[in-house]
């Protein structure tokens, strides 16, 4: 299943702050805001109404009620590595929403397939039978 290209972000739809992260750094965590949080505007995006739907889903909890995704990215020791953490998993997101769901196309088992279920519940029903107590009429 070939991934179509999701189109590129506008700049004017993202915003970015620094803020204090917890994790790698040693002492330096408390004095450099080295944490990306990245808000990025759904609106501003363009999207299609499905597109926007399965983002939505996607997001989850990381969607506010205004329509931006929050993205915070503390994995690194520098700001730059933390942005373009951040905006490569706002990427995948949007790439992942414009991915259209294939439909499951219903199927019917066969008539034989159907009587060989039936003959093996059968066959399995007479061995568990004969494992019964006998009845004394």
């Amino acid at each position: 299943m070939s991934s179509p290209e999701a189109p590129s972000i506008p700049d004017e739809a993202l915003s970015e702050t620094f803020i204090a992260s917890s994790g790698p750094g040693g002492q330096n965590v408390n004095k450099v805001a080295t944490a990306c949080q990245l808000r990025c505007d759904v609106f501003k995006l363009g999207l299609s109404p499905p597109v926007y739907q399965r983002l939505k889903e996607l997001a989850g909890s990381r969607m506010t009620l205004g329509g931006e995704i929050v993205i915070t990215a503390r994995s690194y020791r520098t700001q730059e590595a933390n942005r373009e953490d951040a905006r490569a998993r706002l990427a995948e997101l949007i790439a992942k929403a414009h991915v259209r769901p294939q439909k499951r196309v219903k199927t019917k088992p066969s008539r034989a397939a159907k009587a060989k279920r039936v003959d093996e519940k059968k066959q399995r029903s007479a061995v568990k039978g004969a494992r019964a107590k006998p009845r004394i009429d």
